[in-house]
């Protein structure tokens, strides 16, 4: 199952996020959702996979965001071109 998030995780588009709930429905099983989260806290390679892109089904950023928090989850989004106010995005305009 970690082997399916994470390569997930590659095919988010640039200036995109998804949700815990969407990566779990693409598992198969839209319960999963905390099963997703807890994985991506485990994320071997924040480079190779780009966790900073998956937010809560509101749009909130991760407060335990594992490679520096929730700031450096902010500044990530935002140098890939997505809007953050107060710690969440507009999952109208940039959920993939």
């Amino acid at each position: 199952m970690k082997e399916k998030v994470y390569e997930f995780l590659r095919t988010i588009p640039k200036g995109k996020v998804v949700t815990y709930g969407q990566i779990a429905e693409y598992l198969g099983n839209k319960r999963l959702a905390k099963v997703v989260g807890n994985i991506l806290h485990n994320n071997p390679d924040e480079e190779k996979y780009p966790c900073y892109k998956v937010v809560n089904n509101k749009g909130n950023l991760s407060k335990n965001f594992a490679f520096g928090g929730i700031e450096k989850q902010k500044e990530k989004l935002e140098k890939d071109g997505i809007t953050v106010e107060n710690y969440k995005v507009d999952l109208e305009k940039y959920k993939w």
